[in-house]
């Protein structure tokens, strides 16, 4: 593990993991930003919007929690279900909005949710990253 720099240290503004990790979830890109690092709050922020956008242009649906099923089906749901729920604001606001098209068979539908979940999964990447620049584990 290498050892961070004084320097580096002493650049970063210094901001609560929890917040830090909040505001990540919330808004993708924000935590970086709350640490000073803008560009990389850009490239998180603009990962996880453009994922999200053509998830949501392809129709993909979003993944509902559901009891029934087999135990896989139900597992795959959940996993879903946290994976939108990982994008924060835009899960909110869509969802607000009234977005809900049908699970239909289709190729595109079906990459569209894809896109969603991978949107979400980007973000908690996001998360841990700014997390561990937050609490001194990453430069």
């Amino acid at each position: 593990m290498p050892a961070v720099s004084a320097t580096a240290k002493s650049s970063a503004p210094t901001r609560s993991p929890i917040l830090v990790v909040i505001s990540s979830w919330l808004i993708p890109g924000s935590g970086h930003f709350l640490l000073g690092r803008r560009n990389r709050a850009a490239i998180v922020f603009a990962t996880v919007v453009i994922a999200f956008a053509i998830g949501l242009l392809m129709r993909g649906p979003m993944f509902q929690v559901t009891s029934t099923g087999d135990l896989l089906s139900r597992f795959i749901q959940y996993g879903g279900f946290i994976a939108d729920l990982a994008t924060g604001l835009l899960y909110f606001v869509s969802v607000w909005l009234g977005y809900a098209p049908a699970d239909t068979a289709g190729h595109t539908a079906d990459y569209g949710s894809k896109f969603i979940v991978a949107a979400g999964l980007l973000n908690i990447l996001g998360m841990v990253d700014a997390y561990e620049i937050a609490t001194g584990q990453k430069d």
